[in-house]
């Protein structure tokens, strides 16, 4: 199997199922924001001081696949065999998340992001996740057919993205960055 097809070289590629699409078809941005944001995902995953959150981390890369798949899928082949995102993996985000906000302090401000290069990158995936929720909505918003779980998974994980920075920020012994708004 090459890595070049050659059939994209006219700026066009296809949906899982067959259908030919422009590059710039809304469902391309969706599938590759989520590229991006699985590519972040392993920046973060990569930081020592997620050695031992590894698994879940990877684990969510697994589902970002599957969120791929089901946005690359073309919307008039509704019965392409295809993974699911299911109720247990947005509970597994909400246990992690719940576990690591039991050892944080209240949240009183908004958080600028930075404080130490693992921080950051953890927000720059946040950012991510969140465009990646935006334009799910979006094809949503203009008729396509996508599993609302898929919008509810990418909610839930730049909640878990946002409390894993902080939790890396109290590990790695950094103050948090609070925005407190002039008076």
């Amino acid at each position: 199997m090459k890595v070049y097809t050659k059939t994209g070289d006219k700026g066009e590629t296809s949906l899982f199922g067959g259908k030919r699409v422009s590059k710039t078809h809304n469902r391309i941005e969706a599938y590759g924001t989520i590229d991006e944001l699985n590519s972040y995902i392993g920046l973060v995953r990569d930081q020592s001081v997620n050695n031992k959150r590894s698994d879940i981390l990877k684990e969510i890369q697994d589902r970002l696949f599957t969120i791929g798949a089901e946005l690359a899928a073309d919307p008039d082949k509704p019965h392409l065999k295809k993974p699911d995102i299911t109720e247990q993996d947005i509970e597994l985000l909400e246990q992690a998340i719940d576990q690591m906000d039991r050892e944080l302090s209240p949240l009183k401000y908004f958080i600028l992001p930075g404080g130490h290069t693992a921080v950051s990158f953890a927000h720059l995936a946040r950012t991510v996740c969140r465009r990646a929720e935006r334009l799910a909505i979006g094809l949503v918003d203009e008729g396509e057919n996508i599993d609302f779980i898929v919008i509810r998974y990418l909610n839930r994980l730049s909640d878990y993205l946002f409390v894993i920075s902080r939790k890396m920020a109290k590990e790695l012994g950094v103050d948090e960055n609070y925005w407190v708004p002039r008076k």
